[in-house]
């Protein structure tokens, strides 16, 4: 059994993480799956999914900050549409993560949220929720 839902949102900056933990839940719960696994992939070049702590927003700032001296903006890079950094980004962070789901919830951390990481912003995303048992 197998439940999906594509969510869309909006970026508003070129990087950003937007927490994407609350609608998960919701389509968690929706599906009425109590055990199985929860797929949250983004179909964007420009764009991850990550999981990473959610309840203090400086550890998203200190990633975006640490990608950004990694793999800056402005490089020689060859790409003619000028955005290379955010294609680098996007698969160092990858375009997917599984979670597990255990009684109904997310088997998530104490501390952890899902994200999309958006590198080429802004942007309209969509993003691909699957819930399987």
């Amino acid at each position: 059994m197998s439940y999906c839902e594509t969510l869309e949102l909006e970026s508003d900056r070129q990087s950003q993480f937007i927490d994407l933990t609350g609608q998960v839940r919701r389509i968690v719960t929706a599906s009425g799956i109590k055990d199985g696994s929860c797929l949250v992939y983004i179909p964007h070049t420009t764009a991850g999914v990550t999981i990473n702590e959610g309840a203090d927003p400086s550890v998203v700032a200190d990633i975006i900050t640490a990608l950004n001296s990694l793999v800056p903006w402005q490089n020689n890079y060859r790409h003619l549409e000028g955005n290379s950094a955010a294609h680098i980004k996007a698969s160092l962070m990858g375009s997917s993560q599984i979670i597990p789901i255990r009684s109904g919830k997310l088997a998530l951390g104490t501390w952890q949220a899902i994200f999309v990481c958006e590198f080429d912003g802004p942007r309209r995303r969509k993003v691909i929720v699957t819930v399987s048992s």
